[in-house]
C-alpha cells in the first residue's frame, strides 16, 4: 500500500476513504505477541471450535487497528496526527475473512486543520465495527 500525503484543504465533506485487508493467522499471532493476548480464542483451534463462533476469531483490537492504517496510509496518510477514536464493536471477525475498513469525513474544523471521521469495518457486507475518529492534519 502507498502512502498518500493529503492537505487540509485536499479532503472533502463526505469523502470516503477505505481498503480492504484478509485478516490471517499469521496476523492474530503476531498480534498476539506483540499485546501479550494470548487467549485461546484467537490461539487454539481446538478450543475456538467448543464456543458459540465455531473457530478462531481476530482480537477486536487487531480489528481495530486497521483504523491506524486508514489514517496513516489511506487519508490523510502523511500528515496524520490520529487524536482520539471510539469504538463500538458489534460482531467477531473470523479467522482468513477479508474486511473493509472504511471513513467517511463527517466534519472539519478549520482552525485546527482537525476532520472527525466516521469510522467502520466491515466483513462480508456486514458492520462490526464503528466508532468516530479525530485526526489532525499537519505541515
Amino acid at each position: 500500500m502507498e502512502m498518500n500525503d493529503y492537505s487540509y484543504e485536499q479532503i472533502e465533506m463526505g469523502k470516503v476513504f477505505q481498503f480492504d485487508k484478509i485478516l490471517t493467522s499469521q496476523d492474530i499471532e503476531q498480534f498476539s505477541k506483540i499485546t501479550g493476548d494470548e487467549n485461546p480464542l484467537h490461539l487454539d483451534e481446538d478450543y475456538a471450535k467448543t464456543t458459540h463462533f465455531g473457530g478462531r476469531i481476530c482480537q477486536g483490537m487487531l480489528v481495530a487497528s486497521l483504523l491506524s492504517t486508514l489514517f496513516g496510509m489511506v487519508c490523510p496518510g502523511k500528515r496524520n496526527l490520529y487524536l482520539s477514536q471510539t469504538l463500538n464493536f458489534k460482531k467477531p471477525v473470523k479467522m482468513d475473512s477479508e474486511v473493509t475498513i472504511r471513513g467517511t469525513v463527517k466534519q472539519k474544523i478549520d482552525s485546527l486543520k482537525i476532520i472527525i471521521v466516521k469510522t467502520e469495518i466491515f466483513c462480508d457486507e456486514e458492520l462490526i465495527l464503528d466508532g468516530e475518529a479525530k485526526v489532525q492534519i499537519i505541515n
